[in-house]
C-alpha cells in the first residue's frame, strides 16, 4: 500500500561529485510468460516489439508492493515482447532530480507527489505524456487527477495507484452493543465524541503523530479534511498554492476544529495516555486501542487497512471497519483528499509509449487491484476486484460522479513548508502553542519567490 511514509523530506544534494549516483534498492522482473497459452486479446493495441526491447523503471513502490506491481505487467511483456526491469528504492525521491540532471534517470518514474513531478518538468527533464496515454486520462479520470499530472500547461502523466484519506474507523460491534450511529455530518460526529465521552468508562479517540523525522504529519491530514470540508475545494486550492497565506481565518478555523478533538484531554488520547501522547504514538499503532475498547475512533487513510492484527476481520459486521469523515451537511458533496502516484518518462521509444498507455489504461488498474493491496482512481476499474470492503468503497468514492477530490494539501505545497515547517506546527500545538502562533509560524516559512 502506498501511505505516508512516501512523503519524505526532499534531500538537498549537491550538484557535484553525484554523478556515479544510481538507484539502490530491491529490484526485479517477471519472465515473459507462454504466447501460445496467453490471452493477448487486451494487449493488441500496444503493437509486438521482436527485438524485446527493455524498459527501465523505478520508485518508492517496494517489498510485496512491488512484487504485486511486476506481476501485474507479466502478460503485458508475454503479449507485446517488452522486457520490463523495476528497481524500488526508499531514496528515489532524493535522488531522481539528481540522476535527471546527470543524464542517468530510468527510462521511466513512478514519482508519488505532484510537487516533485513539477520540480522534474521544470527541470526539462520530462517527455510529455503521447496522445494514447492523454486519451485514456480522457477517458477514465477526472480533470482533478489529470491536472496533478500536468505542469505549466502540458500534460506528462496518468494516474497509477491511489488512497483516499479521511476515513474514521470504528468498532461495528461497540456501536452495535451501545447504540452509536455512524455520523452524516461534522456536528453529528463531534455529538457522537462527546456522548462517548460522557458514558466515561474511555476516551473517545485514539492518535498518534510519531513517524520518524516525519512525525506530526497525521496531524496534517486532520487539518486538509477539515479545510476541504469547512471551506471547500476553492479555498482549499488556494491554501496550497499560498494565493491565501497560511494563517487565513479559514485556515485557522480548521485547526482550531481538529483542535476540539486532537487538543482535549477528554477527547484524546484512549488507552494510550494523555493529550502528550499523541506526538509519541508511532501513527501505526494508534488505532490499536479499538480493538481493546480503550477507544472508539481513529482517523486515518484507507492504507490503515494493512496495520490490523493478523485475524482482524475488517467488515461492516467484523472487528473493525471505517466511515468517510462526514461533510458539513448531510447529503453534501462527498470532499475527500488522498494521494497516488505518476508514471513519468525521462526517455522516449516506441516501447516506452507502449508501456506508458499499458499503465494508464483499465486493462492495467483492474489487472494491478485483483492482486491486492491497492486501488486506483481509474473509472475502467471494478470495484468488486478490490480485496477489502473499504477498498471497495475506496473504489466507488473516487469513481463517484460528486465526489470533489483533492490531493494531500502537504504534498502540494514547497517542501520547506508540507514537509517541515507544517509538521513540526503540528507537533508544536499539539504540545500547546495556540493556533495563531502555529499558522504564523507556517506562513513565515513559507518561500519568498
Amino acid at each position: 500500500m502506498s501511505f505516508k511514509t512516501h512523503r519524505r523530506v526532499l534531500v538537498p544534494l549537491a550538484a557535484a561529485g553525484i554523478i556515479g549516483l544510481a538507484l539502490t534498492g530491491c529490484t526485479g522482473d517477471v519472465a515473459a510468460g507462454d504466447k501460445e497459452n496467453t490471452d493477448c486479446s487486451d494487449y493488441e493495441a500496444y503493437g509486438t516489439f521482436d527485438d524485446s526491447p527493455e524498459v527501465n523503471i523505478a520508485g518508492t513502490i517496494q517489498d510485496v508492493e512491488a512484487d504485486r506491481l511486476i506481476e501485474s505487467w507479466k502478460d503485458f511483456q508475454t503479449c507485446t515482447g517488452i522486457e520490463i526491469k523495476y528497481q524500488g528504492s526508499k531514496e528515489f525521491e532524493a535522488q531522481i532530480a539528481v540522476l535527471a540532471e546527470a543524464g542517468n534517470a530510468p527510462d521511466i518514474g513512478i514519482v508519488p507527489q505532484p510537487g516533485l513531478l513539477a520540480r522534474l518538468a521544470e527541470g526539462g527533464w520530462l517527455k510529455p505524456a503521447p496522445e494514447a496515454v492523454e486519451a485514456n486520462t480522457d477517458e477514465f479520470w477526472g480533470e482533478d487527477w489529470k491536472q496533478y499530472g500536468t505542469y505549466d500547461g502540458t500534460f506528462y502523466s496518468a494516474p497509477l495507484m491511489a488512497s483516499v484519506k479521511g476515513y474514521v474507523w470504528y468498532s461495528p460491534t461497540e456501536f452495535e452493543e451501545k447504540g452509536y450511529e455512524v455520523p452524516t455530518t461534522i456536528d453529528e460526529l463531534m455529538t457522537l465524541s462527546e456522548e462517548i465521552a460522557a458514558d466515561g468508562d474511555h476516551k473517545p479517540w485514539c492518535a498518534g503523530l510519531g513517524s520518524g523525522d516525519a512525525t506530526g504529519w497525521p496531524g496534517t491530514d486532520w487539518i486538509e479534511d477539515f479545510v476541504l470540508r469547512q471551506a471547500g475545494p476553492e479555498v482549499y486550492d488556494q491554501w496550497v498554492t499560498h494565493e491565501i497565506p497560511f494563517n487565513d481565518p479559514q485556515i485557522v478555523e480548521a485547526f482550531d476544529a481538529a483542535g476540539e478533538i486532537l487538543k482535549s484531554a477528554d477527547m484524546v488520547n484512549g488507552g494510550l495516555g494523555d493529550v502528550s501522547s499523541v506526538i509519541s504514538t508511532e501513527f501505526g499503532d494508534a488505532g490499536l486501542p479499538i480493538l481493546d475498547g480503550t477507544c472508539s475512533l481513529h482517523h486515518q487513510a484507507s492504507f490503515y487497512e494493512g496495520f490490523w492484527p493478523e485475524g482482524t476481520e475488517v467488515a461492516p459486521d467484523g472487528d473493525i471497519y471505517a466511515f468517510l469523515m462526514p461533510s458539513v451537511e448531510a447529503g453534501g458533496e462527498t470532499a475527500v483528499t488522498g494521494g497516488g502516484e505518476f508514471p513519468v518518462a525521462f526517455t522516449e521509444g516506441e516501447e516506452i509509449d507502449a508501456v506508458r498507455a499499458y499503465l494508464s489504461s483499465d486493462t492495467w488498474a483492474n489487472n494491478r487491484v485483483k492482486l491486492g493491496g491497492v486501488i486506483s482512481a481509474n473509472k475502467g476499474l471494478d470495484p468488486e476486484n478490490a480485496s477489502s470492503d473499504v477498498l471497495k468503497d475506496s473504489i466507488e468514492i473516487l469513481q463517484g460522479e460528486d465526489t470533489v477530490f483533492r490531493f494531500d494539501g502537504s504534498d502540494l505545497m514547497p517542501a520547506a513548508v508540507g514537509a517541515d515547517s507544517f509538521f513540526k506546527g503540528i507537533v508544536a500545538w499539539i504540545s500547546g502553542d495556540d493556533t495563531q502562533k502555529t499558522v504564523d509560524a507556517i506562513e513565515s516559512s513559507w518561500p519568498k519567490s
